[in-house]
């Protein structure tokens, strides 16, 4: 059972990848999705977990909003569907592998970041540097993601917020074994020389000035 686990989970984590890019047509993306969730109804049976009834587009039934016999049918139906898997699994001869030899020979993989917000009390514009870095080498294992934010709280560019997003790329099997790798985010203020400068004509804009480090 754990081998059936693993090797469904391998599939979903290249699956989701694939859905992910935005590259696969409608029809593909269509397809796709529907193997996602029946390979999520079928370990779910396997684990003994309960049923989720799905429509035709692999979206799960509102139970209010739906009737009591459409809802019968559709679990008869996913019971149906998950049987005959279960007895095509079970005529199997080897056990299936190939998930798990694609993503063991799998040169690259990819980290998703999703930036949604930053808090911190700085007075003016600031500009992020995110990098992935390896705590016990010392050393920054990517490239920088940059993203400038205003002094009021929002992106300097207004129609990226919420569209904060960048795939670090070109991460190797031997980046997945490392020990620790550590996600940080270096802060460059922008602006005055000190925060303290009020007259116009004593300071000078634009400056940039470390100011803090998170990881």
């Amino acid at each position: 059972r754990f081998q059936q686990v693993q090797s469904m989970m391998y599939d979903l984590m290249e699956w989701r990848s694939q859905l992910l890019s935005g590259t696969l047509p409608k029809d593909e993306l269509k397809e796709l999705k529907q193997k996602v969730t029946s390979k999520i109804d079928y370990g779910n049976k396997i684990l003994e977990l309960d049923l989720i009834v799905r429509d035709e587009d692999g979206n799960i039934l509102d139970p209010d909003k739906t009737s009591v016999i459409s809802l019968f049918h559709a679990h008869e139906e996913a019971t149906n569907k998950i049987t005959e898997r279960i007895k095509e699994e079970m005529s199997k001869d080897q056990p299936d592998y190939a998930s798990y030899s694609r993503m063991s020979s799998s040169p690259t993989h990819s980290l998703y970041v999703f930036v949604r917000n930053f808090v911190c009390r700085i007075g003016e514009d600031a500009e992020l540097f995110m990098s992935l870095y390896d705590p016990q080498k010392l050393t920054v294992i990517s490239e920088n993601y940059l993203v400038r934010w205003g002094s009021r709280g929002f992106p300097k560019e207004i129609d990226m917020l919420n569209n904060l997003k960048v795939v670090f790329t070109d991460l190797g099997n031997k980046d997945l074994s490392r020990d620790k790798i550590y996600l940080v985010c270096q802060i460059v203020r922008v602006g005055r020389m000190d925060l303290k400068d009020s007259n116009s004509k004593k300071y000078t804009q634009g400056l940039r000035r470390p100011f803090g480090v998170a990881g």
